[in-house]
């Protein structure tokens, strides 16, 4: 979920000078090989975070997918990581390597259709489609220990993770099997109702903590099976108790208030990346798709103030700045895929122009157009400013936009570079016709 803050001040003036510095230093964005500076920019970074100021817009799922394509294929980068579940990103790291899936013959779409958690639109749609298609062949040319992998980081997973982990300890037996027991007995009560369990421990002392960390500390324990693949399935196991044991501390500290949830959800797909990392060898490179909320350094946003990380900073403190390189992405106006609320219906969004003052509208200013932003320590005075940075999340009411839905941000601090896209359209979900007959009469009253 993205965080959305009110603004409660004015934006900073922005003067014709840092207008004319923001136009010289754009270079136009229409193909693939006007990538080339921030091919060049990355260089031999170890990892790459590709953001996006939405959860449903075509152009930064199309970017993203364009700039992965050439670092894989130029620059030998081993996965691609997502703000997605484990479990399921998981099947589709299977099928993109082709070691097979659940169902045999699988295309991709079957694959990408399976997504079942709401916000469904975020992995199953056509631009992923696209992706995993293309991985799979790119893989098929490659001997299996060099396949490039598609993973989940998040933590929201906490039913689907500890049926595998018990899966995978009740097939060993032992203390692992009593431990796999005891977790779903905590569980059982709550009928995989996160909500549930959250605000039933919110009133009494009672949790199931004590248990995922036995949980964890089994599977921790159990020995590697020496058949093929052996090694791949105790790391998927453990990967599997982690966000088990993130997601029931989540799943607590969502009730409470504070930055506390947002920080162990942060945490853990900061932990997940350095371990996919270190799964993959020492040479192993990484592809990071997440909001800009996740990719941005939190230190250069009004989230520090509140006590909040996020994983730009996270990576750029464990593998220090010239290894890590961050990449944002805003617009001006246009469409998306978001809900009005909560486990809402899917819909098209209109995007309203961007409000006045903030870095979109001062890019629409003097661009005017898609444009490539390179920053360095060049840069002074007003590129300094912290104004509004658009932020749009799965649940979305653009009447409300210009009360809402900015982070006031000093941009070329929190990234190293910056794709705007200056009129953006909606992404194509695979299960937006279902969604749009539930949909309310177009009479309904709304600010689209």
């Amino acid at each position: 979920m993205v965080r959305m803050r009110r603004l409660s001040h004015d934006e900073p003036p922005a003067s014709d000078a840092l207008l004319d510095e923001i136009a010289s230093r754009s270079r136009p964005l229409g193909l693939a090989k006007d990538l080339d500076p921030l091919m060049d920019r990355i260089g031999d970074a170890r990892c790459v975070l590709l953001g996006e100021a939405s959860h449903g817009t075509h152009e930064y799922y199309a970017w993203r997918t364009a700039i992965s394509r050439r670092l894989i294929q130029e620059k030998g980068f081993s996965f691609i990581a997502v703000e997605g579940d484990w479990p399921d990103c998981y099947r589709v790291n299977r099928f993109v390597k082709g070691f097979g899936s659940s169902h045999e013959g699988e295309d991709a779409r079957e694959v990408l259709h399976a997504f079942g958690r709401w916000p469904t639109w975020m992995w199953a749609n056509e631009e992923i489609v696209e992706l995993a298609g293309w991985l799979h062949g790119h893989n098929d040319r490659l001997p299996a220990d060099r396949r490039v992998g598609f993973y989940g980081l998040d933590v929201y997973s906490l039913w689907d993770s500890l049926y595998q982990v018990v899966s995978y300890l009740r097939k060993r037996g032992g203390e692992g099997a009593e431990a796999a027991r005891e977790a779903l007995r905590c569980f059982e009560p709550y009928g995989e109702d996160e909500q549930a369990y959250a605000h039933a421990t919110r009133w009494v002392e009672e949790c199931c903590e004590e248990e995922v960390i036995y949980l964890l500390r089994e599977v921790r324990r159990a020995a590697v099976d020496r058949s093929a693949g052996g090694r791949e399935a105790k790391f998927v196991a453990e990967q599997n108790a982690l966000v088990l044991r993130h997601a029931e501390e989540y799943y607590r500290a969502m009730v409470r208030s504070g930055s506390e949830s947002w920080n162990v959800r942060d945490r853990h797909m900061d932990q997940t990346l350095a371990r996919l990392l270190t799964f993959h060898g020492p040479q192993a490179k990484a592809i990071v798709w997440e909001h800009n909320t996740h990719v941005g350094d939190a230190r250069h946003t009004d989230m520090a103030a509140d006590g909040m990380v996020n994983v730009g900073q996270l990576a750029r403190e464990r593998f220090g700045d010239d290894d890590v390189v961050l990449v944002g992405f805003g617009s001006y106006s246009g469409g998306v895929i978001a809900g009005e609320e909560w486990g809402a219906p899917m819909r098209r969004m209109a995007v309203p122009p961007a409000r006045g003052g903030s870095w979109e509208d001062l890019l629409h200013r003097a661009i005017g157009g898609d444009a490539l932003l390179l920053f360095d320590r060049t840069l002074s005075g007003e590129w300094f400013a912290s104004r509004g940075h658009r932020a749009i999340g799965v649940v979305y009411r653009p009447e409300y936009e210009r009360h809402g839905n900015y982070v006031p941000t000093v941009l070329p601090r929190r990234y190293d570079a910056f794709l705007y896209l200056d009129r953006t359209e909606a992404l194509r979900p695979l299960h937006l016709r279902q969604a749009e007959e539930k949909e309310v009469p177009e009479t309904y009253p709304s600010g689209v």
